[in-house]
């Protein structure tokens, strides 16, 4: 019953952070309402007793990614003169959700209609992270490299680019 009601609190702010992060214009109330959902989606891993992926989450998305988005937010200096004018942007908002609402319906009674199996967990090895450490680092090395390379070329556009702006700025 306590599960419950911590997972409608959750899901609740997982969507509400979506939402805001939609709705903000200012670019660090959306990485922080992209924070809050990343934060509520950590607590419902925890709540699927998968620690290690409540910890990736904690640690990678809301650690790292979070820091290095805010950190180039930061470092861009991004004004909301600087942004485009969206006039339609809560009507594509409400189309999107008008799509969604439909699809989840479908999605549910599907899952609903299910016949009914044996959540227990089986294995004694279930949530454990050596496992996962080894397939990621024995058959998923270089996918894993790889992502690691597109984040750092990331980085390093986004500085670029803010070093550029702020060139043509002074020149002008």
């Amino acid at each position: 019953m306590m599960s419950d009601i911590v997972f409608i609190g959750l899901s609740f702010f997982a969507i509400l952070g979506g939402v805001g992060m939609l709705v903000y214009r200012n670019p660090m109330y959306s990485a922080l309402g992209l924070l809050v959902s990343i934060l509520s989606v950590a607590g419902l891993f925890a709540l699927l007793n998968a620690t290690f992926l409540f910890m990736v989450q904690i640690i990678v998305y809301a650690g790292a990614i979070m820091t290095l988005i805010l950190f180039i937010l930061m470092f861009l200096n991004i004004k909301e003169d600087d942004l485009p004018k969206e006039p339609k942007k809560y009507t594509l908002i409400a189309i999107g959700a008008a799509i969604m609402v439909p699809v989840n319906i479908v999605i549910l009674k599907a899952v609903a209609n299910l016949p009914e199996a044996d959540m227990n967990i089986v294995n004694n090895e279930f949530g454990d992270i050596k496992p996962v450490g080894m397939l990621l680092y024995n058959d998923w090395i270089v996918a894993f490299e790889l992502i690691s390379i597109l984040l750092l070329i990331a980085l390093v556009g986004s500085i670029v680019l803010a070093k550029r702006k702020k060139v043509n700025k002074e020149n002008s």
